[in-house]
């Protein structure tokens, strides 16, 4: 069957761009073939830092031919019907349409609406230029004379050439014929910018991807990852030594290369004096290069950098001229080092905070001092729940921003936390308020570890609400598209901290005082408990996409908020939704959920003819005169008061099981008897009885927003 080989070559693809652009040509051109009714049997594209490639294999020759029935007005109706169905299907008269009959809606008429397929060559035709001009560049531009027509094509970079070829394996492919802004589609790429760039005829995919090999350029990006890895580990094996791993960087340098050469530098060891996280974010924001370690774990002075040609001296003159920068660079952090490490062991009141009076945080939130006295009040609250030690937490929360006015993090703001660790490390503090510096910034997302340290858990919580609550006073909220101050985030590394170290706080009464807080009391535009309230649930929202990424089953999230109790515990809320899925996974928490869903029905129902809350009384044990409902009774009662008691001990497995003794008496109930009797006090008692199973449920979750 015939292949598809479509490629787009320009000037330069910025590397962070590449990967989301290839599965962007491949969604937008593959759903427009299923849209016309083109199936394939597969599809992948690539990316470099000069094209964009999609292959699309196993097409038909032709569009299928469609034929649909178009059901019409009945025979005999009215003029301005049977006008509109014959535009709709495209008729001339009633004469081409056919007569059908129906039982109960007797004869009308129908419409047979043919439709010939296209040959693909033609839709293809349509399809890729339309795909180039609606691409979605995060940034693009226009370029040459054309530039200045209305309309004109816009790219990342300036295209320069379109592949676009369809045929059959053993036939001499068609160009797929089209033009953009003056650039014709045809048959020739070009090779390696410096190593080949001579013009380069393809046909098929096989064969361009083998001429361009052979025109040094490697077209998949895990291939050009594979190989730089690969090397990468070859050379640094060969000394001893090994790469320091970094996804990142090895998807950033595949980005820039076409065809990667790995080779390993040096710089002087007086420079493994820096700390070597400040070594690595030098090497590697500066030049890309990865850094290498030795056996014990501690930095080579080796590096490895990927080059995109084969150099005729082997990468000499490459490696020297980076080693040039490296050593430049390095020379600038080892002098940053040096004098922060004098400020820190010559200021042990840390006099220089002082400073901070002048820094601005935010015009509406005051100064970075201001801030810190926020943090420290709530730190001291937070100390009552967290149990950590007051002075550690207090010491910990006073010199916490501190590396921010270092020569190393003002250079390398990467490394902040991680070098006010190390500073206090040097001023001889305890080891307690020196991680938590560090780690009061954590977790930083969804995959990034959390503190555990008593006084890193109280300050990280600290520093996170007063983050959250100061910009929910000035109102400068997330909306559905930016988040400028990474609240999602603070909120998120809110909820870890206390779930994952089980802290016990209530959130809507430690945010609310926080607000009252001179300082934010002043800037806020709303009440203290109006941003509790409005913070609270932006909690439950983040919540909700927390415990969904873990696997839990939104639903019923939102059915534990939902029984209105205990919501602003966080702690609580998690553990009550890891107890309702596990209860809902068992026999007896499936029949239970239908038999609750079957009596919430019948209930919805007679409440609008009874008014809302008309069942609600104490069903009286006299009235009943079924064995089972008057079991549903007994064991509703035992059932309620075995869950409230397991609920205030926080035992929520407890309550489950209480919940699931109610399984047995509910199915007799409705096998038994019929809720809606002749008798009006009968009836009455037994629709209460389904209320009751109502409230029952509800202690634990709100049963009528679970799924199922």
């Amino acid at each position: 069957m015939p292949e598809l080989l479509f490629e787009l070559f320009s000037e330069e693809i910025p590397a962070r761009m590449q990967r989301q652009a290839a599965a962007d040509l491949q969604r937008m051109v593959t759903n427009a073939l299923v849209d016309a009714g083109v199936t394939y049997e597969g599809a992948k594209a690539y990316a470099t830092p000069r094209r964009l490639c999609l292959t699309i294999h196993g097409l038909p020759a032709h569009q299928p031919d469609v034929r649909e029935e178009k059901k019409g007005p009945r025979v005999g109706a009215p003029d301005a019907a049977v006008q509109g169905f014959l535009k709709s299907a495209g008729l001339n008269s009633l004469d081409e349409a056919k007569i059908e009959s129906d039982p109960k809606k007797g004869e009308f008429y129908v419409a047979i609406i043919e439709k010939k397929g296209r040959p693909t060559l033609e839709l293809l035709a349509d399809i890729l230029p339309a795909t180039i001009r609606a691409f979605p560049w995060p940034k693009s531009m226009r370029w040459g004379p054309q530039s200045a027509t209305p309309g004109s094509l816009r790219w990342v970079r300036p295209l320069r050439a379109i592949v676009a070829t369809f045929g059959a394996e053993g036939d001499e492919p068609e160009i797929v014929p089209f033009e953009i802004d003056g650039i014709k589609s045809g048959n020739v790429t070009y090779g390696h910018r410096f190593l080949a760039p001579a013009a380069i005829t393809v046909k098929r995919f096989e064969d361009y991807v083998s001429k361009l090999e052979a025109a040094k350029v490697v077209l998949d990006a895990d291939r050009r990852k594979e190989i730089i890895k690969a090397d990468a580990a070859t050379q640094s094996f060969a000394q001893g030594l090994e790469v320091v791993e970094d996804e990142g960087l090895l998807e950033e340098v595949a980005g820039l290369v076409e065809w990667p050469v790995v080779l390993m530098g040096s710089f002087e060891e007086a420079f493994l004096d820096v700390p070597g996280e400040v070594v690595r974010a030098t090497i590697r924001a500066n030049q890309k290069c990865f850094v290498v370690r030795k056996s014990d774990g501690s930095l080579a002075n080796r590096f490895l950098l990927t080059s995109n040609i084969e150099a005729t001296d082997g990468g000499t003159t490459i490696i020297n001229g980076n080693e040039r920068v490296i050593r430049a660079r390095l020379s600038d952090a080892k002098f940053f080092w040096d004098t922060d490490r004098k400020v820190w062991a010559n200021d042990p009141e840390f006099k220089r905070l002082e400073k901070f009076r002048n820094v601005t945080f935010h015009e509406k939130l005051g100064s970075q001092w201001d801030r810190i006295e926020r943090i420290r009040a709530l730190a001291k609250e937070l100390c009552k729940v967290t149990g950590a030690d007051e002075k550690l937490v207090n010491d910990a929360v006073t010199i916490c921003k501190l590396d921010l006015q270092t020569e190393v993090v003002g250079e390398f703001p990467e490394v902040q936390g991680l070098m006010g660790r190390k500073y206090a490390t040097i001023a001889g503090l305890p080891a307690s308020v020196a991680a938590a510096c560090e780690e009061h910034y954590k977790p930083i997302g969804p995959t990034d570890t959390v503190p555990t340290d008593k006084v890193s858990v109280t300050v990280a919580l600290a520093d996170k609400l007063d983050t959250l609550v100061g910009f929910w006073a000035i109102d400068e909220k997330p909306t559905g598209s930016k988040d400028p101050y990474a609240l999602r985030r603070a909120a998120l590394g809110v909820i870890r901290l206390i779930v994952e170290n089980g802290v016990r706080v209530s959130l809507s009464e430690l945010v609310a005082r926080h607000a009252s807080c001179p300082g934010l009391a002043r800037a806020s535009t709303t009440s203290d408990g109006g941003i509790a309230a409005d913070l609270l649930s932006f909690f439950h929202d983040r919540l909700k996409v927390m415990l969904r990424d873990n696997g839990a089953r939104h639903d019923l999230v939102d059915a534990v908020l939902g029984n209105g109790e205990m919501n602003d515990d966080l702690l609580l809320v998690v553990r009550r939704v890891e107890a309702l899925g596990k209860f809902l996974e068992t026999d007896d928490g499936k029949s239970l959920l239908a038999g609750y869903k079957r009596a919430a029905n019948i209930l919805r129902a007679e409440e609008k003819k009874d008014g809302e809350g008309a069942f609600e009384a104490k069903v009286e044990p006299a009235v009943l005169v079924e064995p089972a409902e008057k079991a549903l009774l007994e064991a509703l009662s035992i059932a309620g008061e075995a869950a409230s008691l397991a609920l205030s001990k926080q035992d929520y497995a407890a309550a489950m099981t209480a919940m699931a003794a109610l399984r047995a008496p509910v199915d007799a109930f409705f096998e038994a008897v019929l809720v809606n009797a002749e008798d009006p006090a009968l009836r009455k008692a037994r629709l209460g009885m389904l209320a009751a199973l109502r409230r029952v449920t509800r202690q634990v979750a709100d049963f009528s927003k679970i799924a199922g």
